[in-house]
């Protein structure tokens, strides 16, 4: 919302302005003569001289003289601002005798024809700090209310408002004199600047004029709208009282034409009330907002606030009765819409609306298939698998009804979603016993559908793996045999090529008629049939998907068939004790490994089968043929416990049907004590005391303890200091860093004994940082001290620098100018880095499309593996996505996947690869490398910088 004191005027930037370094001489020769074009380039000139520290005290006259009674409106505009920059005052303070016709010139102007010169005079004259210039306006100010044109009334009503903050004396009656106007101006913008100045300076009056007209402020102006929510605002959090009076108010106000209007009502209807009603009216509007807004960012912020409003518990429940308005919001094509959306909805669902969610979420997932396979449809999708997998950790009853439905979509075409969908089954298959049945039938029909190797493999594993019964493991005996198809490999495929040359010989047939035809003009002719019989490569019989695999090369998943054969057909011993159906099984399983293993070295596929699998196979093999108990433990023991440890050694598991228990822990009790300090009793005096201590403590930065002295050190390390203890001007900044801002507090003091005038701070940057406006100067006293603050824009997470010189004039002196260089601020990288989380899968999605990395060699004093990897996340705010038991125990090894993510969206991915050498003992140092990847250069140079600055430890003393 826009403040009184932010109105727009005149600045240089409108202007581009040469840099010509000119006499004053020829200047005024310019300004003398009579060509408009060449007054308005020597004005032009004359600013940016004075802007650089200039002094021209003889231009002046000139310019009243010549310039001043120009009528053109570019000069007039420019006058304006010069006369707001030019100094007004000499060196004793005292108002320059040339400004007093320049005064004449303002109620000129004041009084002119022209509604855009009277309009401009009043904007310029809110900049005006001179009361001698202000005294003789203030009647021609007071005539220009009553003005006929809107522009003039409402700079009128700012001019007003200005002078009466600055100078109250020049015009006591200001409050009533903008209520009085406020009541007869039909004009919106004039009685929207009116009702804001009455809110800052008279504000008993405001709620005079709100009350007399409440019934009516539906049908108002959007931009009165806004400054009433405001109000309102701001008199029932000074005045609780008065909250019942315009609840009603804000209520109609949530029916407005205007969104922006609605938003600030629903904000400040949460704030005022936390009744049910309330929030939930003010929720349904949040709601209402996100479908009719159709900017995306819009969409985010109001999506912010609903979020927000979920932390409260009691607002909790109300959102909870709202989740299907909410998941109305999905008909959004962003995704990041989307994924807020699914998130907030999660948070919500509780056991009475879990069903009704997930059958939303069902037709949504049906929805994407129907689409087409986009990008976007793809990523949505697998979002919504997420969505559906947690909340059947949440609530396992809809289970049932969401497994089966997922495992249609194992054949999609975006691997991320099929893979999603997978390890959802293996996660249901061993928590849901009950669906076992249903999940395995569900996997077996939709085997053939499969069309990557990654999910084929997965589910080749989960069928291995809990297939117990006679009729399921000959069920997936027999879908990898049609899978592969003819066995031996080898023979089949090369039978297939000599078919295929056979083929390729064309054949030709022709037939010839000896059958005579008579033409147009009667001659005889003989016609004759050529037929051609061809089979290309087209009518090729098309290759089972696992046999289509080996052909490429990839001999990963023949390992992977060898060891669930295995599986299988050592389960079906236990199950079936006829000997020759045992040797069957074993047969055939032992068929299909060697047939593999002959294959992949025939030289045949696209690449030749690695030892690793070929070492597998054999394995496989030889534990069929032998059909030793202790490797039968192995293959169908081990192997599930070794998964079901994986499971729950994730960092994210989560106990299935916790439903609504994991809810926030109250930390105090409502009926618990406080101790106030000045009612403890005599017998307490020793208590009393030791609070006073602690509180005298906290209030000059003395630490208590170990946590304040790390916050005391942290905000001191923000305290750059500018300048030497021996310079004129002595200067310290604290850098605050708020998000996408940086709020330099720079304190300067005057170390010597004259008066200092003028002081201005000039600051430059380096990298994505942007000055976002200029300092303005200050004058110090002697031994006087004042503070400056300036803020600079972030763009990026690079490195930046920011560097300057503070300039002074001395009273008195020669009139030279002074300058202090200031010291370079680095702008840490940190402030803007934070831990974030991400699944394996995103992760090496990630690492393969960043295209920029940094590698780190390691360089520390560090003897401990661990200790190094906890010294880089605290040095580099990032997250290890490393479960705990990978990088547990006393190996000397170890690798370690961190994560982070910067407030402007930048991802940034880390490896940490580092090992304890063995030859340099107890003492040896940690070594190794750390690969840095992201998706812009200045995030990996920037982050593998800081790694290498604080790789080692400071060791205390």
């Amino acid at each position: 919302m826009t403040s009184i004191t932010e109105q727009p005027c005149y600045t240089l930037v409108s202007y581009p302005i040469e840099n010509e370094s000119v006499t004053e001489a020829k200047l005024k020769e310019d300004l003398e003569r009579g060509d408009v074009s060449v007054k308005i380039s020597a004005l032009k000139k004359v600013m940016y001289q004075l802007l650089n520290g200039e002094k021209m005290p003889s231009i002046l006259m000139t310019i009243i003289r010549f310039v001043l009674p120009s009528q053109d409106h570019m000069i007039k505009k420019l006058l304006l601002i010069f006369w707001e920059i030019v100094p007004k005052t000499g060196q004793d303070g005292k108002l320059l005798h040339e400004m007093i016709l320049v005064c004449d010139a303002y109620r000129k102007d004041l009084e002119h024809p022209n509604e855009f010169i009277r309009g401009s005079t009043l904007r310029f004259l809110c900049k005006l700090k001179e009361a001698e210039l202000l005294e003789p306006l203030m009647p021609a100010i007071r005539a220009c209310l009553e003005h006929r044109h809107s522009y003039v009334r409402r700079n009128a009503v700012f001019a007003i408002y200005t002078i009466y903050r600055n100078f109250e004396y020049l015009i006591p009656d200001a409050p009533e004199l903008v209520f009085d106007f406020l009541e007869k101006e039909q004009d919106a913008s004039c009685k929207r600047n009116a009702f804001m100045m009455l809110i800052h300076v008279d504000q008993e009056r405001a709620l005079d004029y709100l009350s007399s007209c409440i019934d009516q402020v539906h049908s108002f102006n959007e931009i009165l709208q806004l400054v009433i929510v405001e109000l309102i605002y701001k008199v029932c959090i000074a005045n609780p009282q008065e909250r019942a009076r315009f609840i009603k108010c804000i209520y109609n106000l949530l029916n407005s034409s205007s969104n922006a209007v609605r938003y600030e009502a629903a904000g400040t209807l949460v704030t005022l009330s936390s009744a049910p009603t309330a929030i939930k009216a003010a929720a349904t509007n949040y709601i209402e907002l996100i479908l009719k807004e159709s900017d995306n960012n819009v969409k985010l912020i109001v999506l912010d606030k609903l979020i927000k409003l979920k932390e409260s518990p009691a607002h909790e429940k109300v959102l909870q009765e709202l989740v299907m308005d909410i998941l109305r919001v999905l008909s959004s094509p962003d995704l990041e819409v989307r994924k807020k959306t699914l998130d907030l909805v999660l948070d919500l669902v509780t056991l009475r609306n879990i069903e009704e969610v997930v059958m939303v979420l069902k037709k949504e997932i049906t929805k994407t298939h129907t689409e087409g396979e986009q990008d976007e449809s793809g990523n949505y999708r697998q979002l919504l698998v997420r969505t559906l997998h947690s909340c059947c950790v949440k609530y396992p009853d809809v289970a049932p009804t969401v497994v089966p439905m997922l495992a249609e979509f194992l054949g999609d075409t975006n691997e991320q979603a099929a893979l999603d969908v997978l390890l959802f089954i293996r996660e249901a298959v061993l928590k849901f016993t009950s669906l076992k049945s249903v999940i395995l039938e569900k996997l077996l029909e939709n085997f053939n559908s499969i069309r990557n190797v990654k999910i084929h493999r997965h589910a080749l594993w989960i069928l291995g793996e809990h297939c117990t019964e006679t009729n399921d493991i000959l069920t997936v005996i027999k879908e990898i045999k049609e899978g592969l198809g003819e066995m031996p490999i080898v023979d089949d495929e090369m039978r297939r090529m000599a078919g295929n040359k056979d083929e390729e010989e064309e054949e030709v047939d022709v037939k010839s008629s000896n059958s005579r035809m008579v033409t147009a003009d009667g001659t005889y002719a003989t016609q004759s049939a050529l037929v051609s019989k061809t089979t290309n490569s087209a009518n090729e019989e098309t290759r089972p998907a696992l046999r289509t695999y080996l052909m490429k090369g990839d001999f990963f998943i023949g390992s992977a068939i060898g060891s669930t054969l295995t599986k299988l057909a050592l389960r079906f011993i236990e199950l079936d004790s006829n000997k020759s159906h045992q040797n069957k099984i074993c047969a055939e399983a032992m068929l299909i490994m060697a047939s593999i293993i002959h294959y992949g070295q025939s030289g045949l596929p696209e690449k030749p089968i690695t030892e690793d699998d070929v070492d597998r196979l054999a394995v496989c093999i030889k534990v069929l043929g032998e059909r030793n108990g202790f490797l039968n433990q192995i293959f169908n023991v081990e192997c599930r416990n070794a998964i079901t440890s994986m499971l729950e050694g994730s960092r994210d598991v989560t106990e299935y049907g916790q439903g609504d228990n994991n809810k926030q822990v109250v930390k105090a009790q409502a009926d618990e004590s406080i101790a106030f300090l000045q009612l403890f009793t005599k017998a307490d005096q020793s208590v009393a005391e030791n609070q006073f201590e602690i509180s005298l403590l906290q209030a000059i930065g003395n630490p208590i303890n170990k946590k304040d002295e790390e916050n005391i050190s942290s905000k001191l390390s923000k305290v750059a200091q500018l300048t030497g203890f021996s310079d004129p001007i002595y200067a310290e900044a604290y850098v605050n860093v708020n998000q996408y801002d940086i709020v330099l507090d720079v304190l300067i003091v005057n170390q010597t004994s004259d008066t200092l005038q003028n002081v201005t701070l000039e600051l430059a940057t380096l990298g994505d940082l942007k000055l976002v406006e200029k300092p303005s100067p200050v004058m110090l006293g002697a031994h006087d001290f004042s503070n400056i603050k300036a803020s600079v824009k972030v763009a990026s997470t690079e490195n930046g620098i920011i560097f300057g010189n503070i300039v002074y004039d001395v009273s008195g002196g020669s009139g030279d100018r002074n300058c202090v260089v200031l010291n370079d601020i680095h702008i840490d990288i940190m402030d803007y880095i934070m831990p974030a989380s991400c699944t394996d899968s995103e992760f090496r999605t990630m690492w393969a499309e960043f295209e920029w990395e940094n590698k780190v060699s390691v360089n520390t004093n560090i003897t401990d593996t661990r200790e190094y990897l906890d010294h880089i996340i605290k040095c580099t705010n990032m997250k290890c996505l490393t479960p705990e038991k990978a990088i547990s125990g006393t190996c000397g090894f170890m690798a370690a996947n961190l994560y982070a993510k910067s407030i402007f969206g930048e991802d940034a991915l880390a490896n940490l690869s580092i090992e304890k050498p063995l030859e340099g003992g107890a003492d040896a140092l940690v070594i190794g490398h750390i690969r840095i990847r992201a998706k812009s250069q200045g995030m990996a140079l920037s982050l593998g910088d800081k790694i290498n600055l604080s790789q080692k430890k400071t060791v205390k003393n």
